[in-house]
């Protein structure tokens, strides 16, 4: 089952932790995230799985800026979410679909337990400007059934910022 927007701010401050929480944000049956001033691209064309790979640093300007096709941008969230009980869920919102910015390529699944920035992979079919602040992206929480544990990872969790793929980690145990 999915939590209503109702009952997310219900649970905030016990299941559900979004900071900073604007009521503006909450939807019927999920939250806005916005986009961080600041984007990480990688250096090289081809990417290695095995080695950590060069980003560079770029800052959104209040006047927008344009993301060229081609280019995977990592940007990420202004808020800071933690959950507990639930499953974190990430979406693009689909007015920004509809303009051919795909914001979570492949992993807009959480896990129980995070506790971080959401990292988003954004990938555009034409050029496109975007601003820092913009609602980018929506949080939904799962109820999760039977016995789990929560989410442990050396890689992403409690975060502070935008995450590279740290894949190479997984090659190293």
């Amino acid at each position: 089952m999915i939590l209503s927007g109702k009952e997310i701010k219900k649970r905030l401050g016990t299941d559900v932790w979004i900071d900073p929480f604007n009521e503006r944000q909450l939807n019927p049956n999920s939250y806005n995230l916005r986009l961080h001033n600041e984007l990480l691209v990688y250096e090289n064309n081809v990417l290695d799985m095995r080695k950590p790979n060069k980003a560079t640093s770029i800052i959104i300007p209040p006047e927008g800026l344009v993301l060229n096709t081609g280019t995977l941008y990592l940007g990420r969230t202004m808020e800071h979410t933690r959950t507990e009980h639930l499953v974190p869920m990430l979406e693009g919102r689909s007015s920004i679909g509809r303009l051919g910015l795909f914001i979570h390529v492949t992993a807009g699944f959480g896990d129980v337990g995070f506790n971080g920035f959401w990292t988003l992979e954004m990938y555009c079919i034409q050029p496109i400007r975007v601003y820092p602040g913009v609602e980018i992206c929506q949080i939904f929480y799962h109820t999760i059934a039977g016995e789990y544990e929560n989410y442990i990872s050396n890689k992403y969790q409690n975060n502070s910022g935008i995450q590279p793929s740290l894949l190479f980690k997984d090659f190293e145990e």
